[in-house]
C-alpha cells in the first residue's frame, strides 16, 4: 500500500500566475490571487536594476500597503491596478511603448517570503 500522507490533490483550476501590462493598467489573473491565498493587501515592490516587480502579502497597516483582492459580486477573480505612475514607471524601466504593445509576465511564487515575483525581462508580447 502507498502512503498518501504527503500528497494533496492538484488544483487544475489555478493555472499559471501572470500579470498583463497594458497602457490602461496591470491585471493580475486568478492564479496569482489563488496561489497567494486571496490577499486583501499587498506591497508592490520594484527592482529597477534587475527589471523585476513583486507583490508581497502584508497587513492593511503596513507602510505603503495597497488594497489588492476584494471579492466581486460577479465572482470574477482578478485584480486591476490603474495607477498611471506605476504604468509609466514600468514603461520607463523596460523601455516599452505601451501604446504600441501590451505584455504578459509570468509570476513565480516565493512562499517563504509571501510574495509573487515578476521578471520583466521574461515578458512576452500579447496579441
Amino acid at each position: 500500500m502507498i502512503d498518501l500522507t504527503n500528497f494533496k490533490a492538484f488544483d487544475f483550476n489555478e493555472g499559471l500566475p501572470y500579470v498583463s501590462i497594458t497602457n490602461n493598467g496591470l491585471t493580475f489573473n486568478k492564479s496569482v490571487i489563488m496561489k497567494m491565498s486571496y490577499p486583501a493587501y499587498v506591497r508592490l515592490l520594484i527592482n529597477e536594476s534587475d527589471k523585476q516587480m513583486a507583490i508581497q502579502v502584508c497587513d492593511e497597516k503596513d507602510e505603503r500597503s495597497v488594497q489588492f483582492f476584494r471579492e466581486k459580486a460577479n465572482g470574477v477573480l482578478s485584480v486591476r491596478l490603474n495607477s498611471k505612475d506605476l504604468i509609466s514607471t514600468i514603461e520607463r524601466i523596460c523601455e516599452w511603448d505601451l501604446k504600441k504593445a501590451s505584455y504578459r509576465v509570468n509570476g513565480i511564487l516565493v512562499p517563504e517570503a509571501s510574495l509573487m515575483l515578476f521578471n520583466f525581462s521574461d515578458a512576452v508580447t500579447m496579441a
